[in-house]
Parts: structure tokens; C-alpha cells; sequence
């Protein structure tokens, strides 16, 4: 079964004098990941949104993972991000997709423990969201993320859900699906009361919310 992580960041509720302090950022990066940030990224994204940038490829990269390593702690310095390429434009408006084909992405490789991670990240001027794959190939990836009009967090959840259940009777007419919560915290998506051959991600921060999963043949 393939992995698959996403995260989302809504830019407009980070404190940005808190983030750029080395006190808070030093928790999320590490002296490679901002030297990465001053030699190739700086004239193109501000240091607090490289930041969350980062933070939301890591927690992406812990979803990924944590399903199949239910004591996995999250530990972002220890998540390391070794390439970056960036978008080739700075905000995309692309909102839902099969795919990055055509989408103005950064792509990263991400190194956690002995794992090698991919991302995608769709950077705008509202949110960041990130997607991570254990294969560099992310052509059959759905993916959608959406403003919604709450920001409490049962109505997130709800939300996110309910995107992912309308897009998967869109795949899947034939199929009756239900998403469960496992013991340790991740979503477990149940097609005919059997569980399904993929993995799915939520993630949802103040008003935007999103899904990313890859189906099954």
C-alpha cells in the first residue's frame, strides 16, 4: 500500500514576528534547511512563509509515515528537507487535481530516519499545501483543497470529509464508502465495509481544508 501525507497552512492566521524569531524557527528547520533558504530561496519567498513551507512538508511527511509507524513522534528538526525546486510562479490558483501536471509546484526530497520522501507543495498568498509521497511520481494523486466557512475544528473535519466522500462517489458510483478514525489517530477510509486498498490524508488549518489520497486501480 502506497503512503501518502498532505498538510495545509492558512498564511494569514501565522504570526509572522513570532516566526522569524530563531527561538521558534530553530524548532522547524535546521542550519541546512536555512542555508538552503539563503542561497536559492530568498529572492523568491519570504523567510516566515519558507518556514511554514517547511512545517508543512514535515507534517506531511509524518502522516505519511505514521501509519505504518504508529509510535512515530513528530520531530520536525529531525525531518530533513535536502533539495528544494521552486514553483515557477509564485501563486497558483489550481484549487483540485489528478496529478501536478500543469500546476506550479515546489518539489522537494525529504529524508526522515531512513525513509526518502517527495513533495509537492502549491504555495499562494492565502495558504501553503503540501502533499508527500514515498515515490516521486505523484501522476494519479487527488488532491483538493478548499475554503471553508468555519475554522472550528469539528466543522474542519466534517468538511474535509464530506470533499473526499463527493469526490470518491465521483470515482466510485458502484461503491459505498465510510471514513473511520484508527486507534492512533489517522483516517481509515472503508469501501463496502472492507478497507480500502489506499491510504487517505486530511488536513485542515483555519479556513482551508484538504484532502490527498491515491486510488486503487
Amino acid at each position: 500500500m502506497p503512503g501518502i501525507g498532505n498538510d495545509v497552512v492558512a498564511l494569514h492566521a501565522i504570526n509572522v514576528d513570532r516566526t522569524i524569531q530563531y527561538r521558534f524557527y530553530s524548532k522547524i528547520i535546521v542550519n541546512s534547511e536555512k542555508l538552503i533558504y539563503d542561497q536559492s530561496l530568498a529572492s523568491f519567498l519570504p523567510f516566515e512563509h519558507f518556514v511554514w513551507l517547511a512545517w508543512s512538508i514535515k507534517e506531511s511527511a509524518y502522516k505519511c509515515l505514521q501509519r505504518y509507524q504508529h509510535d512515530l513522534v513528530f520531530s520536525p528538526s529531525n525531518t530533513l528537507i535536502k533539495q528544494v525546486q521552486l514553483p515557477e510562479s509564485r501563486y497558483e490558483s489550481t484549487t483540485e487535481g489528478i496529478g501536478f501536471d500543469g500546476v506550479s509546484v515546489c518539489k522537494a526530497v525529504v529524508n526522515s530516519g531512513h525513509h526518502q520522501l517527495f513533495s509537492r507543495s502549491i504555495i499562494t498568498k492565502d495558504y501553503i499545501f503540501s502533499v508527500v509521497n514515498d515515490t516521486d511520481v505523484f501522476s494519479k494523486t487527488c488532491w483538493n483543497i478548499k475554503k471553508i466557512g468555519s475554522n472550528d475544528r469539528e466543522e474542519q473535519s466534517m468538511a474535509v470529509r464530506e470533499m473526499l466522500l463527493h469526490k470518491l462517489h465521483e470515482l466510485y458510483p458502484a461503491d459505498q464508502f465510510k471514513i473511520e478514525k484508527s486507534l492512533f489517530g489517522f483516517p481509515v477510509l472503508l469501501k463496502n465495509s472492507t478497507e480500502a486498498d489506499f491510504p487517505v490524508s486530511f488536513a485542515h488549518h483555519d479556513h482551508y481544508a484538504g484532502y490527498a489520497f491515491v486510488p486503487d486501480n
